[in-house]
């Protein structure tokens, strides 16, 4: 485990839930439920990554440039960094449209992460926009991706900002190794809305041991940050 530790970025996952365990609503939308001071708290984690990693279902749901405030670019000058992490996006099928906002910004370099399953009128369009990383399997391989960010783009930390589908398909195959999680004041309720993990009823493939090295309340919300232990027990 530490060699292959050694081989890809560390990984850390930011998001914010509510006390009930639900990201989102049961139709996906974005939904605001948090604080100004999470928000931040979001740009804060970005910052500190060399590369922020995102699905396409949540891409195309939120429509983010995943950029960085202007004091924060200052901050990573001053550290010799380039002013904002790299972009990473993540898709299967590769249907990514070339107008999302993501496309329409240059505050650093994007890389995608797909499979030969892209249109290629899609190829076509993104190419002028994006470094394009296309594998022949029917799904990407998450650790060769992570391997691949390490060795060719020298990304060290990782920042994994969603959706839910994509932390549980990290979670999965061990390449988690920290949760940011801010608890909101809400409760949403709901079989259909979907919780850190996604909508799956099936256990993960081993449970997942979590220790807490920081807790801290800001208003009514609460920070949270998990040290992913990488040694699990079976269910």
């Amino acid at each position: 485990m530490i060699n292959s530790k050694r081989q890809r970025p560390f990984v850390f996952a930011t998001f914010a839930m509510t006390a009930d365990g639900k990201v989102t609503t049961r139709s996906f939308a974005p939904v605001d439920f948090t604080s100004r001071e999470d928000k931040l708290h979001l740009f804060r984690q970005r910052a500190l990554a060399d590369a922020v990693l995102i699905g396409h279902t949540s891409l195309k749901r939120d429509n983010v440039r995943l950029g960085i405030p202007g004091e924060l670019q200052q901050a990573r000058i001053k550290r010799k960094k380039t002013p904002a992490p790299l972009r990473v996006i993540v898709s299967n099928k590769g249907r990514i449209d070339s107008r999302l906002k993501i496309f329409q910004s240059t505050t650093s370099p994007i890389l995608i992460f797909s499979t030969t399953r892209m249109p290629k009128r899609t190829q076509a369009a993104l190419k002028e926009k994006a470094t394009l990383h296309l594998t022949k399997s029917d799904k990407i391989d998450l650790a060769a991706m992570l391997g691949t960010l390490r060795s060719k783009y020298n990304v060290r930390r990782l920042a994994c900002e969603g959706g839910p589908m994509l932390f549980r398909a990290l979670l999965e195959r061990d390449l988690i190794d920290q949760l940011n999680l801010t608890i909101a004041p809400y409760m949403f309720g709901g079989a259909k809305a979907p919780t850190l993990t996604g909508l799956s009823k099936e256990f993960l493939p081993a449970s997942v041991h979590c220790s807490l090295i920081d807790m801290r309340t800001i208003g009514d919300e609460c920070f949270l940050t998990y040290r992913i232990k990488h040694q699990r027990r079976r269910n």
